[in-house]
């Protein structure tokens, strides 16, 4: 996270994001393969740190290899072929966009944190501060009801941001400054697109 001034001198929180350059590995279709995607790649990696088979991969599309991998659908044949490189410069300022990514992990929580239950009374000798309470009725109908909140495993979900603001674009360094939060924590891998369901202006 960082902030920036605009066109209209106005202070704006962005997050900068390194899109690229993404060389295209493989390209498939429906004849083929059943459906339309482009295997993109992400960050350069030294041969020694990968297998033989993701080297040969990267070899037989002439593109150096990625420690990254990344399939990407599309409805159809996309125009790209294997070696192109997609960088930031399919993307414009001011452009809607959707992020992709998995949340950051908090691990194992109590239902106070992970659904923001008030909990009990928090004076002295009550012995009920943070915890779920009752969860059920008795013999009737006997078992706890489905989608009952309860502690467990919180983050670390997959997550799409939708509708961001591109607000600059630097190709010369690969970033992309956009408006607003992305899923994630800071180095984590993420997917930009364009919006699918980009509100009218």
């Amino acid at each position: 996270m960082t902030q920036i001034y605009d066109g209209d001198n106005t202070l704006v929180p962005v997050t900068v994001v390194e899109a690229g350059p993404c060389p295209v590995l493989q390209v498939k279709n429906t004849g083929k393969d059943g459906y339309n995607a482009l295997q993109i790649g992400f960050s350069e990696q030294k041969e020694q740190r990968l297998s033989k088979a993701e080297v040969g991969h990267a070899r037989k599309a002439k593109v150096a290899p990625v420690s990254n991998l990344k399939e990407v659908r599309f409805a159809e044949a996309p125009e790209q072929k294997a070696g192109d490189v997609l960088t930031v410069a399919h993307f414009s300022e001011g452009q809607a966009i959707d992020v992709v990514g998995c949340t950051k992990g908090k691990g194992f929580q109590g239902v106070v944190k992970r659904f923001r239950v008030s909990g009990g009374p928090a004076s002295h000798g009550s012995m009920f501060h943070r915890r779920i309470g009752s969860i059920g009725l008795c013999q009737t109908p006997g078992h706890v009801f489905k989608n009952q909140k309860m502690p467990g495993r919180m983050g670390g979900a997959r997550r799409t941001v939708q509708n961001l603001s591109v607000v600059k674009i630097m190709e010369d360094k690969n970033l992309i400054m956009v408006r607003g939060c992305v899923p994630g924590a800071t180095g984590d891998l993420v997917l930009i697109r364009a919006a699918k369901k980009a509100k009218s202006k």
